[in-house]
């Protein structure tokens, strides 16, 4: 390591070292433009992150200063990108910028991926998290060339202590060739402890079922295991995650989240659902965000989580105690949120568990806890089918997330979206979706603020009277009458009828003409 180096970092390579409590490690502290250079080009590169969290900062950025030299200077070079899910500016955006991402996947928001995904520069592979570590292991994706992961510390054994997300950490530092650590010091070590990582899994034919029977159950170990001898380099940090911005819940917002607690004490009511419901997974987002709010002003107590991402919302039921316990892959918080968390560490730690992505979403465990299961979608179709993807079938916004694991092993699958978008020129509910991700088979609830239909043991077209009259704009109510009515007498079979040369017309027009309304008659 160069002297100068050393000096200029003196005060940050005191603290670093005090978090590798692994003396025969320190010989592997370097710089993160060193550690850099030893990624070379064409590998697929495991990073750490999920949603704004646990991501690696210096590492990233070092990457890209090499890829922005080495294309100056007429060289190739990109990298495959795997990650938990999307991660921030300093690593997808930085990469990006480059030019420096042959191929991502699972899960993106950076808004330089999606215009590079858009164009065609960059390919994208969309996957149901649950599967990706899955995937790895089997061969599907490839050879994982080296990992890069954000740690808190590392044990004298050489053990990690993860950060505020876990991932696909496990995966990455099982299958990579060449492991870089990259230890963040501004995380706090308090941190130790909260984490439930699963050693436990196996490929087919060897499976065994997974132990877990409570949201809150631990079935692993608070810490990731590494061979030392992958170890190629540490890189210390000191820089927090991404802040997560929440907007406080609007009108519409608000009439959604009023909706499914009237839905959830009906059908307490009924019976179908325990006094305290059932896990409760929520997507991101402003409008999931002030359902969770919605849940801290109802009726319910005692309510568990078992979701991927501990949003404001969450940690405000917890904080309330109207929530007893919450399990996630990942905690991605706003600044006033996270500065209440890190205060309070200690009465977190007693109520959070970070998993593995592949527990938080294991189909077989959203199956055997029940998990009441609130996405957000793009569109909705009259019979049921939601696009959560993909605006007018072709552009991707970020990626199916884990929302498909839910939806398809959930106890309820609920959707929600606001019924309008654009300043109205665009319906939520059309006559057909643009992009399938959830087939009307996974889809049960459908929520906007005009209300909720509850699709459960409907028929096509029963489904598409429920939703045209509870869901829909009043804007676009009667069109979609028209077409219902004019598809049942005119389509080619009245199961699921369509009128196929105008089923997705309303995308067309807006393509065409900017909004999805038809132009007033002369």
């Amino acid at each position: 390591m160069p002297r100068s180096w050393h000096l200029h970092h003196r005060s940050s390579l005191l603290s670093l070292a005090d978090r590798i409590r692994n003396p025969a490690l320190h010989s592997r502290i370097m710089s993160a433009e060193q550690a850099a250079a030893l990624i070379p080009h064409g590998a697929n590169v495991g990073m750490s992150g999920f949603t704004g969290a646990g991501y690696p900062k210096a590492l990233p950025q070092a990457l890209a200063r090499r890829i922005e030299a080495l294309h100056a200077a007429g060289e190739q070079f990109r990298i495959g990108l795997w990650t938990g899910a999307s991660t921030a500016p300093e690593l997808d955006g930085a990469l990006a910028k480059v030019d420096g991402i042959e191929k991502r996947l699972p899960f993106q928001s950076d808004p330089i991926c999606r215009q590079k995904i858009n164009s065609g520069q960059m390919h994208f592979t969309d996957m149901h998290l649950s599967h990706v570590a899955q995937h790895a292991w089997f061969g599907f994706l490839g050879h994982l060339d080296v990992a890069v992961i954000e740690v808190v510390g590392i044990l004298p054994d050489g053990r990690l202590i993860p950060s505020m997300a876990v991932g696909n950490n496990k995966t990455w530092l099982d299958l990579a060739d060449k492991v870089i650590i990259e230890v963040n010091t501004l995380q706090p070590e308090a941190l130790e402890g909260m984490h439930d990582v699963y050693y436990g899994t196996d490929l087919p034919p060897h499976r065994k079922p997974i132990p877990l029977v409570q949201p809150n159950d631990r079935i692993g170990e608070p810490y990731l295991r590494c061979d030392p001898s992958k170890i190629v380099a540490i890189v210390g940090a000191h820089q927090a995650d991404r802040n997560t911005t929440f907007a406080a819940p609007d009108a519409i917002s608000q009439r959604i989240a009023g909706h499914i607690i009237e839905f959830f004490q009906h059908e307490v009511k009924l019976g179908r659902l325990p006094a305290h419901l059932l896990p409760l997974q929520s997507g991101v987002g402003n409008v999931a965000n002030a359902v969770l709010a919605g849940l801290n002003d109802g009726p319910f107590t005692g309510l568990t989580g078992f979701t991927e991402v501990l949003q404001d919302g969450m940690l405000d039921l917890l904080r309330s105690g109207k929530m007893v316990s919450a399990s996630a892959t990942s905690i991605s918080l706003s600044t006033a949120a996270l500065a209440d968390f890190t205060a309070n560490l200690d009465f977190y730690r007693q109520r959070i568990v970070l998993r593995p992505q592949e527990i938080s979403n294991h189909p077989e465990l959203v199956r055997r806890l029940g998990v009441i299961a609130m996405n957000a979608m793009i569109e909705a179709d009259i019979y049921g089918n939601v696009n959560s993807t993909h605006t007018m079938g072709s552009n991707m916004m970020n990626g199916i997330g884990g929302s498909g694991d839910y939806a398809r092993n959930g106890y309820l699958s609920i959707f929600v979206t606001p019924s309008l978008a654009k300043g109205g020129t665009i319906s939520s509910i059309v006559p057909m979706v643009s992009h399938v991700d959830h087939t009307e088979h996974d889809v049960q609830i459908i929520v906007t603020e005009h209300g909720l239909a509850d699709l459960r043991g409907l028929s096509p077209r029963q489904r598409a009277q429920l939703i045209i009259d509870r869901c829909a704009h009043p804007d676009y109510r009667d069109a979609l009458r028209d077409y219902t009515e004019r598809a049942w007498r005119d389509g080619p079979g009245r199961h699921t009828p369509h009128l196929l040369d105008e089923a997705l017309a309303w995308h067309t027009r807006y393509l065409q003409t900017g909004s999805m309304q038809t132009a007033p008659a002369a």
